[in-house]
């Protein structure tokens, strides 16, 4: 007799199924395609007719290595390629950087800003092995880079992606969507790439995977004339070895490993590629989110407190805004504190008070938990009043920050040790720091000129 409840799983299965297909179908009718504007080995990229300025990236079920010399078919790969890309661009764009990807269409396609592209592979290594070996011959597989090691390559599949030096690129003066690539645009790329590649490396630590090396391109939208990071960044980007362990890659490393391409090697090549889609999900997820939890003496201190709760907002961080005295009741201010203290959640106090500041003393006395003292400093007792701050007892160890922003900061940066959501988003705004003042050093030296 047929078992009952396997014919009801396969159903819902294949029903499920249906109603993913038929989605995907009506997504893709939903965009009116116009020309194809390029195709390479692994997609297609097609004119959108009703978004001016946007693309559709297809991908196409195709896994290939030396330069398309060896290609197969993979049935799925166009799916697993576009939601692996979707992940890593939404984690980056979340976390500040600037991206061609405006969103997912569908399992196999994603839209996002045109650009053109600069023709540059920017590979950046955390670990020696691969063609860096056959290119530097006595390094050892393994060995470590710190610093990243930066190389570039310029993209012409008839000489196999020659090397390129920065003064070559430099030199080759390319003009893209009105941008002359000089040497703001290649510190910029070149920054860029080592932030992305440390916002990944951090990303997979919490998976237990080393992110080994990576390869990136840029473009220039056409619209904002901005240098984005563009392409896609999928299973073919990258190698990861779990646990640091290279037998265990599960790259596409594998398949260009392969002395015999056989339908089983490739289900196998297959598993590796879902094994990375399903994990780059987790990328998105928290490891353990903190809170600031903001103390003030008085309700006049508002504005102030709300300058950090605003800063915090930016990184993510839950803030919770109280009001208490710990000169005038401080039963009230450690009941407070205590509120915090058992839910396991990772916790950073910051004390606001003006005139003399008991609250951050009284708390760092009293809690293992960090305490930053952040007092609105006035014009008339200022200067006087800091010292309530900055003069602490033995055994107090809590740290002062005036600036209401930068306490906040430095709450991201604690949280940020154990929460890479939260540390992505402090290595980005580091990154668009560095990234203006470059771009204004420039606009400045042309206006000179």
């Amino acid at each position: 007799m047929p078992d009952s409840s396997n014919s009801i799983s396969s159903f819902l299965k294949r029903a499920i199924w249906e109603k993913r297909r038929s989605t995907v179908m009506a997504n893709t009718t939903e965009l009116k395609l116009g020309k194809k504007l390029n195709e390479g080995k692994t997609k297609q990229i097609f004119e959108l007719v009703d978004e001016p300025g946007h693309v559709l990236v297809q991908s196409k079920d195709q896994i290939t290595a030396g330069n398309a010399v060896r290609k197969d078919q993979m049935e799925g790969k166009a799916a697993i390629a576009n939601k692996t890309t979707s992940c890593v661009f939404k984690l980056l764009q979340d976390a500040g950087f600037k991206t061609a990807f405006v969103r997912q269409h569908s399992e196999t396609a994603f839209v996002a800003s045109r650009c053109e592209m600069i023709p540059i592979e920017w590979v950046c290594r955390r670990i020696a092995t691969g063609s860096f070996l056959k290119r530097n011959p006595g390094v050892k597989e393994g060995y470590r880079f710190s610093p990243l090691k930066m190389e570039m390559f310029f993209k012409d599949d008839a000489n196999n992606d020659p090397q390129w030096s920065e003064e070559q690129l430099l030199a080759a003066g390319f003009e893209l969507a009105g941008l002359t690539i000089g040497r703001c645009e290649v510190d910029i790329m070149s920054k860029s790439t080592v932030a992305i590649f440390e916002v990944l490396e951090k990303a997979w630590a919490t998976q237990d995977c080393t992110l080994v090396d990576m390869k990136i391109e840029f473009g220039v939208n056409v619209t904002t004339k901005e240098i984005v990071l563009a392409d896609v960044i999928d299973n073919d980007s990258w190698r990861l070895w779990p646990a640091g362990d290279r037998s265990q890659q599960k790259d596409k490393q594998v398949y260009r490993d392969l002395k015999e391409v056989t339908p089983e090697a490739m289900q196998m090549v297959k598993r590796n590629f879902e094994w990375v889609a399903e994990r780059v999900k987790l990328l998105l997820e928290s490891q353990g989110k903190g809170r600031v939890i903001v103390l003030m003496g008085s309700t006049s201190d508002v504005a102030h407190c709300e300058k950090i709760r605003k800063a915090c907002g930016s990184y993510g961080i839950p803030c919770h805004l109280r009001v208490t005295s710990a000169h005038k009741g401080p039963d009230e201010t450690l009941r407070i504190k205590a509120e915090y203290e058992g839910d396991g959640i990772p916790t950073i106090f910051v004390a606001v008070a003006g005139r003399s500041n008991g609250l951050g003393p009284v708390m760092s006395g009293n809690t293992a938990y960090p305490v930053i003292n952040c007092p609105p400093i006035t014009p008339d007792w200022g200067a006087q009043d800091i010292w309530s701050s900055l003069r602490m007892p033995s055994g107090l160890g809590c740290s002062t920050v005036l600036s209401p922003e930068a306490a906040a900061q430095f709450a991201a940066q604690i949280l940020g040790l154990n929460d890479h959501l939260v540390w992505v988003k402090l290595r980005a705004s580091m990154l668009n720091t560095w990234i203006s003042l470059k771009q204004a050093d420039k606009k400045l030296q042309e206006c000179s000129l």
